[in-house]
């Protein structure tokens, strides 16, 4: 991990003194549109959650102030509305803009992260999962990592093991390519799991390892949801309140009719809950396709929030990139805080070099595509390649 940063840092450092991210930026066609940033879970000390929680979802609530405040050095905040309604009326963005905001629905959130945004005037976004709020259940993937964690040793990391295991409760694992490759990493298990099968083959996954080995839901309450009188709190302090679906189903791997039902019916609870419209969506894990994004066009929200560059043509403002960040997004090799490495990931740099691995065409063939910003990116890289 101190090597992987220390190669990072160098590389920041250099882009910045050769000009090359300047280049960058242009090439990524991110000069001028704004930045949306995406959090997940916040807790007060991430050294309290080694081994209990997916680390890639947790921020400390002293790196999100420090982030915070360089974002607010550099960027102007503005709220997801200004946010909308500005590319609605197809306003130029001639100065640096960010949104901020938080996916899943942790209760970390209302505990840690308000505090701290009404402190500084920080306006945000929270994409909720409906049927997790107000229930002591964890996420499905913080479940489905804390069994791997326990299982993978007990099975000494054996993949035909774990295969076999899965398909006694009809999880197609044979057809898992590169969970040999994966095994030894609970996280990139978990993750090959979460991004290949359907949520119902996820739950039978999980009862699977619960033969094995057990986790308590209570045990873990900085993984807790938020409950409905706090999403009330964050949406009277001006918080905006956007779904993430009901169960977090990775809507690209389901089927029509279960895909409606998670965006449509997230939508109808949201708005019940709260007695006001909701117009802002963000798809699980920023997956999409043209069907996806049809629709979440057609249930009636304005505004959809990815994970990467690439936009549906036919609906932009349903395709908002947006830059998820962590812990880790902004040390160096000395665990202390890179305002240049900041630069890079607020500026799309380092998505040059490693590119969206989503497959965001559309699997049933409507004849739509998606397309990325950045549309030259062979002669990109090779003026990269030239800078550095």
């Amino acid at each position: 991990m101190a090597l992987r940063r220390m190669v990072k840092t160098a590389l920041a450092a250099g882009l910045r003194w050769t000009g090359a991210n300047s280049v960058i930026e242009t090439l990524n066609a991110t000069k001028h549109i704004p930045l949306v940033i995406g959090y997940h879970s916040v807790v007060e000390d991430i050294r309290m959650h080694q081994g209990r929680a997916i680390l890639p979802n947790l921020v400390s609530l002293r790196m999100l102030e420090r982030q915070l405040d360089w974002l607010g050095q550099h960027f102007r905040f503005l709220t997801l509305d200004e946010l909308g309604q500005r590319l609605e009326n197809g306003d130029s963005f001639n100065e640096p803009l960010a949104a901020v905001t938080f996916d899943d629905g942790y209760a970390g959130v209302y505990h840690h992260a308000l505090p701290l945004l009404k402190r500084k005037g920080i306006p945000a976004g929270i994409f909720v999962v409906t049927e997790t709020l107000g229930r002591r259940h964890l996420q499905i993937y913080d479940k489905l990592f804390l069994l791997l964690s326990r299982a993978l040793p007990m099975i000494q990391y054996d993949a035909d093991r774990l295969t076999t295991l899965c398909e006694r409760h009809q999880v197609p694992l044979a057809r898992r390519h590169g969970l040999k490759d994966v095994i030894g990493d609970p996280f990139a298990t978990m993750r090959l799991f979460f991004t290949t099968l359907t949520q119902k083959q996820l739950r039978r996954a999980i009862e699977a390892l619960e033969t094995i080995v057990q986790v308590r839901d209570e045990d873990f309450p900085a993984l807790q949801s938020l409950t409905w009188d706090m999403v009330r709190a964050l949406d009277r302090a001006g918080m905006t309140i956007g779904s993430h679906t009901q169960t977090h189903a990775l809507l690209t791997l389901e089927n029509p009719k279960r895909m409606t039902n998670q965006i449509v019916g997230s939508l109808l609870t949201l708005q019940e809950k709260l007695g006001k419209p909701v117009a802002h969506f963000a798809y699980p894990d920023g997956r999409f396709n043209p069907s996806v994004v049809s629709c979440v066009a057609e249930a009636g929200y304005r505004f959809g929030y990815t994970t990467c560059l690439h936009r549906d043509l036919r609906y932009p403002s349903l395709t908002i990139p947006r830059k998820i960040f962590w812990e880790n997004s902004s040390l160096d090799p000395f665990d202390g805080f890179s305002s240049i490495l900041m630069h890079c990931h607020a500026h799309w740099i380092f998505d040059m070099f490693h590119r969206c691995q989503q497959d965001h065409s559309d699997r049933q063939g409507n004849g739509h595509s998606s397309t990325p910003l950045h549309k030259k990116e062979e002669r990109a890289s090779a003026v990269i390649s030239s800078f550095i």
